[in-house]
């Protein structure tokens, strides 16, 4: 059976692969490489699948529309991984047209792709985002509270990924369910994340900005509960026609000085924190309500902050003993 995997090559799509892989599943794999970041790191999350199972890979870019549809008719996969997006909320305030291409032509491109595929498919699982539930403070955010006030452009192109997303699973009779993930972290990470620049700069040495003076929370979910979360799903299909959202999260929100505190311990090594202003764009707090994903497919997180963040920073230090990477925007 066949799965096709948008974003093979990006964080959260190297790890599905590789978890999809050993399961036994043939993975065709899609991906634009874009420069956003070091596409060597792209390049290596595609390397070290080498030889976990059947896997290939096509380099394209989703908002090439005809050539999605030519590797949907050919592959005629029975599930669609679509993790394919372009990431970052700060960076959506410099190129807003790069959203546009990437979450808005490339999610349609998909979704027609899906609608093609008509009966042979039996689900089509998509990558949304927390970012939808605007700047608040409370929590934590169900899948069921109001979505309309979006902070950044990027949150505002999740949504509207949603809302297409529904409107196709009703009108095309489509099985597709939706993931609003939660500030994933972890090995093969996003250099452009809070974490990834903060140890970086902790094991250098050098100052870390520490944004709205720390005064932050975000829900920090770990890469291997993340994709157990999307595996359990993906075994699961909506029904034809219907379109669900559910939230994935560690449901366990931590504030920036912890984090960083945490990042300490794991690192043996002090921060030199320069506290700066709330970011445009930026949100105060992510808390995950995960009752649904609890409910519908018995899944829950099992790795604390604690636990999590050493796992990463060994192999940042493993990596960074023979690679060398400039230093992203720092979203957290």
């Amino acid at each position: 059976m066949t799965i096709l995997v948008t974003g093979a090559a990006g964080f959260i799509g190297r790890h599905a692969c590789a978890r999809l892989l050993a399961a036994g599943r043939r993975v065709v794999g899609l991906d634009n490489l874009n420069p956003y970041y070091d596409p060597a790191l792209k390049r290596d999350r595609l390397a070290s699948l080498a030889g976990l199972g059947d896997f290939s890979f096509h380099r394209l870019d989703l908002a090439d529309h005809a050539a999605v549809a030519d590797l949907a008719r050919a592959e005629r996969p029975r599930t669609i991984l679509h993790l394919a997006a372009q990431a970052g909320v700060r960076y959506s305030l410099q190129d807003p047209f790069a959203y546009a291409q990437s979450n808005l032509t490339g999610h349609l491109s998909v979704l027609e792709a899906a609608r093609a595929l008509g009966g042979g498919l039996e689900h089509l699982v998509y990558a949304s985002s927390s970012s939808v539930y605007g700047n608040r403070a409370e929590g934590p955010f169900k899948e069921t509270d109001p979505v309309d006030a979006p902070a950044s452009l990027y949150a505002a192109t999740k949504r509207a990924d949603e809302l297409m997303s529904a409107t196709y699973a009703r009108l095309y009779t489509l099985p597709i369910t939706g993931l609003r993930f939660f500030t994933v972290y972890g090995p093969w990470g996003r250099p452009d994340m809070a974490y990834w620049m903060f140890t970086q700069k902790i094991l250098a040495g050098e100052p870390i900005d520490v944004f709205n003076e720390g005064r932050l929370k975000r829900d920090f979910t770990f890469i291997d509960d993340i994709v157990s979360g999307v595996d359990a799903v993906l075994k699961s299909p909506a029904a034809r026609g219907e379109h669900r959202l559910y939230n994935i999260g560690n449901n366990d929100p931590v504030e920036l000085l912890d984090f960083i505190a945490a990042l300490e311990r794991a690192t043996g090594r002090k921060a030199i924190k320069v506290m700066k202003p709330m970011q445009p764009g930026d949100v105060l707090s992510t808390f995950a309500d995960i009752s649904a994903m609890k409910r519908d497919f018995g899944w829950a997180p099992t790795t604390r902050l604690a636990d999590g963040l050493p796992v990463f920073v060994d192999w940042y230090r493993e990596r960074t003993s023979t690679h060398a990477h400039a230093p992203g925007a720092g979203s957290i």
